[in-house]
């Protein structure tokens, strides 16, 4: 407990203290957001307020799992674990496909910077990477950091992947949750406050696997996961992390998290979801990142076929924009659905538990 309070610490005092250096080095530079000229109108006054603050969302999460660690000696705390660093390094490969697509953004002026097509590459490129190396690195009980079985909080062995299976939903949870949380991020504090809720969750979620890991205490209900006390502590810093960003990008924004942040935190849920055993549980633990990703494959998929629009405007926090609810109003809104949608998330996952004990 002590390890993941201190990389919960330093997480959120690295991104409170690097924002601002972040503002101030992209404010002198004029490297500001460019803003779609189909938005709310409310949206035009954001033009030019300072993006890939995602660059200190990533340098907390990796000071506060690397500050942890390093505190944690003093403690015995065993070494970073493969579960952790592969999470991690699944999120940093996916903040630089963000920093890639933010940087064309900004240097020809426009708001479309990578290609659909070169974005996907960067995602499934990441993806496949994640999916190979977490199939490998078993244990001294044999686990590795994912395995080949569908998982809603713990493996259902009656259905098992073979490799290619595997490699395609590791594919279908990177592309899916990094653009989930990608499409979230259009009102200010939304996707960085709404983050702090399902990490949060999580937290809570890899610690109780943690104290009832069938290696340390072999009983009914207990939990066949690699490293549960280190992808706490990833959790922890990623709740520090985006907690002390949200201080500068709550409204009115000062700096603009980008793709840089978004499909990093994406690949955060993705990682986290294989890793624990529980894909088919992170649906509802984050599921304003589902809804918000449905409300636009919804809106194509009707206007596609009918010619009218489900929404106002997807992704559908603007559609109550533009029924004109104040941006702030939306935001908390959506955060208190976040909220409730990762503790309803934590009551199925710790039901489970008492129908496997009891």
């Amino acid at each position: 407990m002590r390890q993941i309070l201190f990389s919960a610490s330093i997480a959120l005092v690295v991104s409170i203290c690097l924002t601002p250096l972040l503002i101030k080095l992209f404010a002198t530079r004029g490297l500001g957001q460019e803003i779609r000229l189909d938005g709310p109108r409310s949206h035009q006054a954001k033009r030019g307020t300072p993006t890939m603050g995602g660059i200190a969302i990533l340098a907390g999460i990796w000071a506060g799992y690397l500050g942890s660690h390093l505190i944690g000696i003093r403690y015995d705390v065993e070494a970073p674990s493969m579960s952790g660093l592969l999470v991690l390094g699944l999120a940093t490969a996916l903040g630089v496909v963000g920093f890639l697509d933010d940087s064309i953004k900004l240097r020809k002026q426009r708001n479309l910077g990578l290609t659909a097509a070169g974005k996907y590459v960067g995602q499934l490129g990441a993806a496949v990477v994640f999916g190979i190396l977490a199939l490998r690195f078993p244990d001294s009980n044999g686990l590795t950091p994912a395995g080949r079985h569908l998982s809603y909080v713990r493996d259902y062995s009656a259905v098992t992947f073979g490799v290619v299976v595997f490699l395609l939903l590791a594919c279908f949870l990177v592309v899916a949750w990094s653009n989930a949380v990608n499409i979230t991020d259009g009102l200010d504090g939304l996707a960085a406050g709404s983050m702090s809720f399902a990490l949060g969750a999580y937290v809570i979620i890899t610690f109780w696997q943690y104290t009832n890991a069938c290696a340390t205490t072999p009983a009914v209900g207990c939990y066949h996961v690699r490293d549960p006390l280190d992808l706490a502590v990833v959790c922890a810093a990623g709740v520090g992390a985006c907690i002390g960003f949200l201080w500068w990008n709550a409204a009115p924004a000062k700096i603009i998290m980008g793709d840089t942040g978004a499909l990093a935190l994406g690949g955060l849920l993705a990682g986290l979801s294989m890793t624990t055993r529980t894909e088919l549980l992170m649906a509802v633990v984050g599921a304003l990142f589902f809804a918000e990703i449905l409300s636009v494959l919804l809106q194509i998929a009707i206007f596609r076929t009918t010619g009218t629009r489900l929404f106002k405007m997807a992704p559908f926090h603007h559609h109550f924009e533009l029924s004109d609810w104040a941006e702030t109003t939306v935001t908390i809104r959506f955060w208190l659905i976040a909220g409730i949608s990762a503790a309803f998330g934590l009551m199925l996952f710790y039901g489970e538990y008492l129908a496997a004990v009891g």
